[in-house]
């Protein structure tokens, strides 16, 4: 009886999981072995030869263009990243540790207000404020500081940069928060009746301990810029072409879909090995932590 008991709750729970697996496989492993699939045939014209290569990875590899971009690319995820969680720390700190327990909620309500609009729509509203006649450049004038509009605030890294860090400045400030609510604040305080100072008690206990929530929030961030096609188009004008630019061109404009396949599968790569060598660390620090 009880070994037919735990078959049929065995059937029942994979009769529940069966309808989301199916459909995790529909739409994202079918895509991603089509794309892997692609990477190995050749390109003919205006069609694709079912010939088995190496050709299109050898040329992701050794052309200069590609790898200029690919190193750009993570350049601009790195400087992205970086400046976001710098930024993101101290607003989480602040809630954490300085705003009273029940106004906590509000504030991260308020955190969480860009999510309301679309990131299209943000990603516009930055190439106005940093546009030839926009904000920055009209108040500027307005004030009399500049006489002409400033040229270099748009259609570079710089602008990229900056719009990118507000647009995930939220993805990285939730999870730090997260990772600071839960160190104890008890160890603060023995901390400081040990004789440490602030700043030291916060390099050695709280900052250490709230780099789980600091890892998670480069990843959240690093992954998605890496591969992001909007804003380079829009802030860099198209001047500064990443590697989703790259893959776009060769895919639809070019229509070599085994070689925009192949970079896309390169992409993937790279941020996979990224993301497990920050795995990696982020386990080290929760056996520390525990």
């Amino acid at each position: 009886m009880a070994k037919g008991g735990l078959d049929a709750q065995a059937r029942q729970g994979y009769a529940l999981i069966a309808p989301p697996f199916l459909y995790a496989a529909l739409v994202l492993a079918a895509p991603l072995l089509t794309i892997l699939t692609y990477s190995f045939l050749t390109d003919g014209y205006l069609t694709v030869v079912r010939d088995f290569t190496w050709a299109n990875y050898a040329q992701v590899w050794t052309d200069p263009i590609v790898r200029a971009v690919m190193l750009r690319s993570l350049m601009v995820s790195a400087l992205v990243t970086l400046v976001t969680v710098l930024l993101a720390f101290p607003v989480a700190y602040y809630v954490s540790f300085l705003v009273r327990p029940e106004k906590k909620s509000l504030w991260l309500f308020l955190i969480t207000i860009p999510f309301w609009t679309s990131y299209l729509i943000r990603v516009f509203l930055w190439k106005v404020i940093l546009g030839y006649n926009g904000v920055i450049n009209s108040s500027l004038t307005g004030l009399g500081i500049i006489d002409e509009p400033l040229t270099f605030i748009l259609y570079n890294v710089n602008s990229i940069v900056i719009t990118l860090a507000h647009a995930y400045a939220p993805f990285a400030i939730l999870p730090i928060f997260v990772a600071l609510e839960k160190i104890d604040r008890a160890l603060l305080e023995a901390g400081r009746d040990l004789g440490e100072s602030r700043a030291m008690t916060f390099w050695r206990v709280t900052l250490p301990l709230a780099m789980p929530g600091v890892l998670a929030a480069v990843l959240i961030v690093f992954i998605p810029t890496i591969g992001d096609y909007v804003t380079p188009e829009l802030i860099g004008g198209g001047k500064i072409p990443m590697f989703a630019n790259l893959i776009q061109v060769q895919m639809l404009a070019l229509d070599n879909r085994p070689l925009g396949s192949a970079l896309a599968v390169t992409a993937m790569a790279i941020v996979a090995l990224v993301s497990i060598v920050f795995l990696l660390i982020n386990r080290r620090f929760l056996k520390v932590r525990s």
